[in-house]
């Protein structure tokens, strides 16, 4: 069934905004959230029937403390979106590069775009919640010498300049998002070709290469290993694992396999995995020279 309502993190403009309407289309009302834990929280006490997380950057990396409450909490995944990122720097109408003394995002985003802004090391960069919420913040507020960080989704929404398109690092950026709902509530996904997993091994020699061999062995697709410390013991850590298969059975046979080799073994979900090919197909956004760099 289709969710009536969905939790996001970030508000109107975000992101996360653009994916949930990707995969939930129009219908449900979006949640905002200032902060990831409260997106699953919202899942967890069934004030929203679904929730949209990020969990890794292309170009920024995972996560982790996302990671962290995927293993912490009641949810299950049950699918994911791909979806391009094309960060641009963003001002008031009227304003120039000279204006900039400050640029707010989200800090992911502002990790997408260091190679631009180094480029101007006497700018202060400020961390915010979110993207589209620091571009709205500036059309309320109408703070000179501020720019931000965002997509162009929330230059359009909030009357905001795209002063210089395209400034994140690789031209090919993408966010991969989680669908989650309550392990109470989740119904089944079928047909599923993708499962997520969390365990840990014994801190002995060879323990990990044993799980990972099993998997080859299966002939499914290890996508992702994230490893996580494990509170209360230093320099242990647990993994966190996608892994792609054809038929559920090749993956049913697997963890059959894996009980001996690990320790807290959990499926977290399974689900179809994203169309990441449609996603990088989608042609990027267009790059255009940098500025002359000033003199200050």
């Amino acid at each position: 069934m289709m969710p009536q309502q969905v939790a996001i993190q970030g508000f109107q403009g975000s992101f996360h905004e653009v994916a949930a309407r990707q995969y939930f289309g129009a219908a449900p009302t979006l949640a905002p959230c200032a902060t990831f834990a409260s997106v699953v929280a919202h899942v967890v006490n069934g004030t929203a029937e679904a929730g949209l997380m990020a969990v890794e950057n292309s170009l920024a990396g995972s996560i982790l403390p996302n990671y962290l409450l995927l293993e912490r909490s009641s949810v299950r995944i049950t699918g994911e979106v791909y979806l391009p990122i094309h960060q641009h720097l963003l001002v008031l109408p009227g304003s120039t590069l000279a204006d900039i003394k400050a640029v707010h995002s989200h800090p992911m985003a502002l990790r997408q775009c260091n190679d631009f802004l180094s480029r101007y090391p006497h700018w202060q960069l400020v961390e915010t919640d979110d993207t589209g919420r620091s571009a709205q913040l500036l059309a309320e507020n109408q703070t000179p010498g501020v720019a931000v960080v965002a997509g162009r989704q929330a230059a359009e929404q909030f009357g905001l300049r795209v002063l210089v398109p395209a400034i994140h690092d690789d031209p090919h950026n993408y966010t991969r998002f989680l669908v989650l709902e309550s392990t109470s509530t989740a119904a089944p996904v079928a047909p599923v070709n993708k499962a997520s997993l969390y365990f840990h091994t014994t801190h002995q020699p060879g323990s990990l290469a044993r799980v990972l061999t099993r998997i080859a062995e299966h002939g499914l697709n290890l996508s992702k290993l994230q490893s996580c410390p494990r509170v209360g013991q230093p320099w242990h850590y647990g993994f966190h694992a996608d892994v792609e298969f054809d038929e559920p059975t090749q993956f049913a046979a697997l963890l059959i396999e894996l009980v001996p080799f690990t320790e807290a073994l959990r499926v977290l979900g399974t689900y179809q995995r994203g169309n990441m090919a449609a996603a990088m197909a989608e042609p990027p956004a267009p790059r255009h020279a940098q500025p002359t760099l000033l003199n200050v």
